[in-house]
């Protein structure tokens, strides 16, 4: 008898340790549920910040290529945007500086189409050969402005 009096003993020790043991698993798990929660968040502000990151690279690449494309219009991306009408398709003539003014018009409508409080601005050296600054601000939730600035050179002929 002896013997099954020590064996019943531990089983009484162990019987709350169950529950015990639940709650602290359960304590875990709501931790490491927290930090999943918390990592997703951060990976959605990422994931929002590359997209507005890779659309404002890829405005500046079009402008980029708007410039070297009409280069007797270059001193004119530095001025004021103009719709101009100039769509190529609909057969308009438009001088080298109107087709500028109507670049810069289409473009600037696209920025703010894409970036959230978009401004942007061209700027024109009259180096050799010219040197074109283009700078894209938007508004980022949480981080203020945002800012991508590319400098290009476009030869003369």
């Amino acid at each position: 008898m002896s013997q099954q009096t020590i064996m019943r003993a531990p089983r009484r020790l162990i019987a709350g340790f169950t529950l015990i043991a639940v709650m602290v698993a359960l304590a875990v798990v709501s931790i490491g549920m927290l930090g999943l929660a918390s990592l997703y968040t951060q990976a959605l502000g990422a994931s929002r910040t590359t997209q507005y990151r890779s659309q404002a690279v890829n405005l500046i690449s079009d402008i980029s290529d708007r410039i070297r494309g009409n280069r007797l219009g270059g001193p004119a991306y530095a001025l004021a945007a103009g719709d101009n009408n100039c769509d190529l398709s609909g057969g308009a003539t438009c001088t080298p500086p109107q087709m500028a003014a109507d670049d810069l018009f289409n473009w600037g409508a696209q920025v703010n189409v894409l970036l959230p409080g978009g401004t942007w601005n061209v700027a024109r050296a009259a180096t050799t050969p010219p040197t074109y600054t283009i700078t894209l601000n938007w508004d980022e939730v949480g981080q203020g402005t945002m800012t991508e600035t590319t400098v290009i050179q476009v030869p003369t002929f």
